[in-house]
């Protein structure tokens, strides 16, 4: 049986090693990767952290399996993504030099830690609101990740937010079509803001 419910301290390591998990392109990215946990960096720990209200989790009898993790106000969480989060982890992790062509993925990560990209108001006026969702592969195909964006979703609405974004990986074939088959629509951004990587989507509560 798998149970839904908020976020709880104890959950962040699980949180971490489901972002690694999932986080090429949905699929495993262990060995892509010296630091297991820079993906949850960025990805997850923070929602836990700051805004544990806003993350919900799946688990079964083997433990959490999946979470689903946003904010209702994208620009005031990056603010203070600002303040609370990223300074720590400046200190400890060096800002990568040299040529961005030759970094590995931890370097890309951490880079972004240092210069993490703000949400283009493309985004964030109509879709003020943001999640990211990843499920382990056990859960993938039995309504788990159809759940939690319903709970999330219904959250959101109830607390008067009128618009959610998110981020898709353009190889996560799978996840593109999981987002348009819930009523979420591609934005298109404009050339100097667009992503050969990243599919955008936006949906109205």
């Amino acid at each position: 049986m798998i149970n839904l419910r908020q976020v709880q301290s104890d959950d962040i390591d699980q949180l971490y090693a489901i972002s690694l998990l999932t986080g090429d392109a949905g699929k495993d990215a262990t060995a892509l990767y010296r630091d297991g946990r820079l993906i949850g960096h960025i990805y997850s720990a923070p929602y836990a952290a700051l805004h544990p209200e806003m993350v919900f989790v799946a688990e079964d009898d083997e433990g959490v399996l999946g979470y689903i993790a946003g904010v209702f106000d994208t620009v005031a969480f990056e603010e203070r993504l600002e303040r609370e989060w990223w300074p720590d982890l400046r200190r400890r992790y060096a800002d990568p030099v040299g040529d961005p062509a030759l970094w590995d993925a931890d370097q890309r990560r951490i880079s972004t830690i240092h210069h993490p990209k703000r949400t283009p108001a493309i985004l964030t006026d109509p879709f003020p609101a943001h999640i990211h969702m990843n499920l382990l592969p056990r859960a993938q195909g039995k309504g788990v990740g159809t759940a939690l964006l319903e709970r999330w979703m219904a959250y959101a609405s109830a607390s008067g937010v009128k618009g959610v974004h998110l981020g898709a990986n353009s190889g996560n074939h799978g996840g593109i079509r999981f987002w348009s088959s819930r009523g979420f629509v591609p934005v298109e951004l404009p050339p100097d803001l667009a992503s050969e990587t990243t599919v955008w989507f936006g949906r109205y509560l």
